[in-house]
């Protein structure tokens, strides 16, 4: 474990000037710039964004200071080979699940808990404790947007995840966390578990989001980040067939007078790619399906016919 006493040593690995660091730092405010992005359920979620210049200073001190960092075993977001698939697997055939969720998780995390555990004063002096979580921060909360906050919440919750883990093993109950979405499943009492984890959470600050709570006993469809786990993690019937429908009709009348008839108002490529990222999904998940590779290859055909039908600029 490196351990930074000194600035320049800190510049020196994270590759950008004292001076670019301590600047944006000053006025970190003037760097973020806010997005709407529809929600599931109806609503709006709200990302503070960066800058060009504060994201690459959040990515340089994402990967050089904060994926070293100690994780939970039980976090299966933000991390190497961290997938939906990954954190609904352990789930796949159990008699009951629960699925419970942090209330205002980004917003409720202090900074005072990010410069404790994200940046440890075991291995910062205190200024470069300062400028880092100023450079990771906004105002009275982790910003959702900024390339640091995924992995600084894996670093806080690691404790947590521990805990929760063990004791949800020494009653034989399967226990993931994806981000703020909490997902126990095997033989118990809800009841039981949900106390539990309540109250751990209160210790840290934090609070369950209530309407969100949800057991799912084996007789009804069970999903986890978003694939049925009834008996093996699968892809929702009415997404594959939304999917079909979509390449079908792009299949029939063309693609460009598909997107016309629905209104779509991006470039062809741009949706083409879109597309192509759904069918790479349901393969992820069903590697090998015939229909999805045969899906995949015409997409990739229709969009190397784009590329190729390009203007050169000479």
């Amino acid at each position: 474990m490196i351990v930074y006493r000194e600035l320049s040593s800190l510049v020196r690995d994270l590759g950008i000037p004292a001076k670019t660091l301590y600047g944006v730092s000053n006025t970190v405010e003037t760097h973020y710039h806010k997005v709407q992005l529809p929600k599931q359920d109806g609503g709006v979620r709200e990302l503070s964004v960066p800058d060009p210049i504060l994201k690459h200073i959040q990515r340089r001190i994402t990967q050089l200071l904060l994926l070293p960092m100690p994780i939970s075993r039980y976090a299966s977001a933000y991390r190497y080979g961290a997938s939906t698939l990954r954190n609904a697997a352990p789930h796949a055939g159990q008699s009951g699940i629960l699925k419970l969720d942090i209330r205002h998780f980004f917003d409720s995390i202090l900074y005072s808990t990010v410069k404790d555990k994200a940046f440890p004063p075991e291995i910062y002096a205190e200024p470069l404790r300062i400028l880092l979580t100023m450079l990771c921060y906004r105002r009275d909360a982790l910003p959702q947007g900024a390339p640091s906050s995924p992995a600084i919440t894996n670093i806080i919750m690691a404790q947590f995840d521990e805990e929760v883990g063990a004791w949800c093993r020494s009653r034989s109950i399967r226990y993931t966390r994806y981000c703020d979405d909490m997902t126990f499943s095997g033989d118990f009492d809800p009841r039981e578990v949900k106390a539990f984890v309540s109250q751990k959470l209160r210790e840290m600050g934090f609070f369950l989001n209530e309407s969100k709570s949800k057991y799912l006993p084996a007789g009804q469809r069970q999903t986890v980040t978003g694939l049925v786990v009834n008996e093996k993690p699968a892809v929702p019937s009415d997404y594959l067939h939304s999917l079909r429908q979509e390449l079908y009709f792009c299949q029939k009348f063309g693609v460009s007078d598909h997107m016309a008839h629905l209104g779509i108002k991006e470039s062809e490529a741009h949706y083409l790619a879109r597309l192509l990222g759904r069918v790479n999904y349901v393969l992820q998940i069903t590697p090998g399906k015939k229909e999805w590779a045969q899906a995949r290859a015409w997409l990739l055909v229709q969009l190397s016919s784009l590329n190729d039908s390009s203007p050169v600029i000479s």
